[in-house]
């Protein structure tokens, strides 16, 4: 199967859904949801076979706070339940505009979501000391109380000087679902998966999965599924036409292409930070990773431009050697 008959998977930034200068209220995200889906079904429209992922950052923050708030009032949920919740709500909502713009074109295809389970490794060195910032921010006085009634680990954000919860972020090691979201690709579905990281589990000692408390990276899950399901581009929609070298600093520049070894060179030069780029770059290096394909390509572009980039014209192309 060459390259351009193989899936496409497309892993949506959390921005696509909740931008951040938004309340990012229920209409907000359904706004924005049919935005997003325009340039998704202008490729389902072209022939492409197509996997959509997405975040749910802003999504589980909310939730993790009407825990907070109701619990003197309800029962509370715990984080694996919350990226679950979030996962489901936000794949029909983006589900739902996907089918709306389909049945628009007379295109005779069905989106389905499938809430996704990621197994991971239970004695991952992130359980013992987490470093993935969720929820919202505290005085110190507030932090104090979370950590004696919860037992939370807090840091202090580098935005603004308050206190922000922070839990593991393991490493996806097996997709649970694979199977079933291989067959639906094969059928021809349109599948929305994998959505913000998918939910966390681990094994007990006699193979029975059970939900943990973390947040797995959506491009390093994104990164798996594409590698799963044999996708021969891997495209990480995010907030920038481009990747670019020196980011706001004295030389700042553009990349149109660059090989896997250039892109980890540069990773390893600093060039792409842990908060921002880096997480991409790295999701794209486990990609050719897990595929060790040839013809494999991976593309960072912003969602406007989804259609020029897979057409070679916009966004930075990541090839092998």
């Amino acid at each position: 199967m060459s390259r351009t008959e193989r899936p496409i998977v497309i892993a949506l930034g959390g921005n696509a859904i909740s931008p951040a200068d938004e309340e990012g209220n229920i209409s907000q995200q359904f706004e924005h949801a049919r935005q997003t889906t325009v340039p998704l079904v202008d490729l389902v429209a072209a022939g492409g076979r197509i996997l959509v992922t997405h975040g749910n950052g802003p999504q589980v923050g909310a939730a993790l706070r009407r825990v907070e708030i109701a619990a003197r009032e309800v029962y509370t949920l715990p984080l694996d339940i919350c990226g679950a919740d979030t996962q489901g709500g936000m794949g029909y909502m983006i589900a739902q505009c996907l089918n709306n713009e389909l049945r628009r074109r007379r295109i005779d295809i069905v989106a389905n979501t499938i809430i996704t389970t990621v197994e991971v490794d239970r004695d991952d060195p992130e359980f013992h000391k987490p470093t993935k910032p969720v929820g919202g921010y505290y005085t110190e006085e507030q932090a104090e109380v979370m950590k004696r009634r919860y037992g939370w680990k807090m840091v202090v954000s580098r935005r603004n000087g308050k206190f922000r919860r922070v839990v593991p972020s393991p490493t996806p090691r097996r997709i649970i679902e694979e199977k079933l979201i291989r067959e639906c690709i094969a059928a021809g579905d349109l599948i929305v998966a994998g959505g913000g990281g998918g939910v966390p589990v681990t094994r007990r000692g006699h193979g029975d999965l059970v939900g943990v408390e973390g947040v797995i990276d959506k491009d390093r899950t994104s990164a798996l599924l594409a590698a799963a399901i044999g996708a021969g581009t891997f495209v990480i929609a995010t907030g920038v036409r481009r990747v670019m070298l020196n980011y706001n600093q004295p030389g700042e520049r553009t990349i149109e292409r660059m090989t896997v070894s250039e892109a980890r060179g540069y990773l390893a030069d600093g060039q792409f930070p842990p908060g921002s780029m880096g997480p991409k770059i790295e999701a794209a290096l486990d990609y050719f990773h897990r595929v060790g394909d040839k013809e494999a390509r991976v593309n960072i572009c912003d969602l406007a431009h989804l259609m020029d980039a897979l057409a070679g014209r916009d966004g930075t192309w990541i090839v092998p050697e």
